[in-house]
C-alpha cells in the first residue's frame, strides 16, 4: 500500500460547539492508524471532514464507529477505515483530476475534495438523484465548491465534451463491480491510479490498477464487501434486483 509512515498525530484543542472532535480523534488513533492508515493528509482530511453530517440523524451516535452505517435508497456510507484505505491508495495530490463513481452521502467525496484543494477538481457520478442532491447540500454548507455532479450510470464514466473522452488522474469506485468497467479504464489517464471493489455481489477484493501506457498493473489490497456499481458495465439492474426478490 501507499504510504509513509509518520509520528503520532497531536489532538487539536476540541472547539467548544464540536460534540464530536473526541470521537474523530479517536477514530483516526484506534481505527485508522493502528490498521494501516499511515498518510498525514489522509488522516488530517478525515480529522477536519465532520463524517456525522453526512448521516442520518438517528446514526449521529455511531458517526465515528468502525462500521458502514445506512443511507437511503438501500444505500450505506462506508466505515471510515475503508473510506481511508481507499483514499491512501489513490496517492492524491493537489491539483488532480478525480473520478468518482458512486456519490453517495457525500462524505467520501467531501474527502478527495479536500485532498486535492482549489487547485483540484473531483467528478462525481450517482446514480440515485436523491441521493446526489443530498450529498451536494451537504457539501454546498461545507463550502466545498471544486465538485462537478452528474446523475446516471457511473460505469460508464463521465460523460464526454464535445466528443472529448474525459481524461482523470485518479479513479475511485465505491460499489462492488464483477469486473472494472472498460469505460473507466479509458478515462484514466497514463500513469493514474483507479481503485475499486470487484468481486461478486457477496463480496469482493479492493483492487488497485496503474495505468502505463495500453498496460494495467493490478494489485490485490484487501477482501471488502460493497453495494453493488448497477450499470451497463457493471451489474445489471433488472438482474441483480431479480436475483434478490428470488431470495
Amino acid at each position: 500500500m501507499f504510504g509513509r509512515r509518520t509520528g503520532a498525530l497531536p489532538a487539536p484543542p476540541a472547539p467548544a460547539h464540536d460534540p464530536y472532535a473526541a470521537a474523530r480523534q479517536d477514530m483516526l488513533e484506534h481505527q485508522l492508524r493502528r490498521r494501516g492508515v499511515v498518510m498525514h493528509n489522509v488522516l488530517e482530511a478525515l480529522r477536519q471532514i465532520p463524517r456525522h453530517l453526512f448521516i442520518s440523524h438517528e446514526y449521529a451516535d455511531r458517526a465515528y464507529a468502525d462500521e458502514a452505517l445506512p443511507s437511503s435508497e438501500g444505500q450505506t456510507i462506508s466505515q471510515p477505515f475503508m473510506v481511508a484505505i481507499m483514499t491512501q491508495e489513490l496517492a492524491l495530490h493537489p491539483g488532480q483530476r478525480v473520478l468518482e463513481i458512486g456519490t453517495g452521502t457525500g462524505y467520501q467525496t467531501a474527502i478527495l475534495a479536500h485532498l486535492v484543494g482549489p487547485a483540484g477538481l473531483v467528478f462525481t457520478i450517482e446514480r440515485v438523484a436523491s441521493l446526489a442532491t443530498f450529498a451536494r447540500h451537504r457539501l454546498d454548507a461545507l463550502d466545498i465548491r471544486n465538485v462537478h455532479y452528474s446523475v446516471g450510470d457511473g460505469s460508464a464514466g463521465w460523460p464526454a465534451d464535445a466528443g472529448r473522452t474525459p481524461e482523470f488522474d485518479r479513479i475511485l469506485v465505491t460499489a462492488g463491480t464483477p469486473a472494472v468497467p472498460p469505460p473507466l479504464l479509458s478515462q484514466l489517464a497514463d500513469g493514474g491510479i483507479l481503485v475499486a471493489p470487484v468481486g461478486d455481489t457477496d463480496s469482493q477484493t479492493l483492487m488497485r490498477l496503474i495505468r502505463r501506457g495500453a498496460m494495467f498493473r493490478e494489485t490485490p489490497l484487501l477482501g471488502c464487501r460493497f453495494v453493488p456499481l448497477l450499470g451497463t458495465h457493471a451489474w445489471n439492474p433488472a438482474d441483480y434486483q431479480r436475483k434478490h426478490h428470488e431470495q
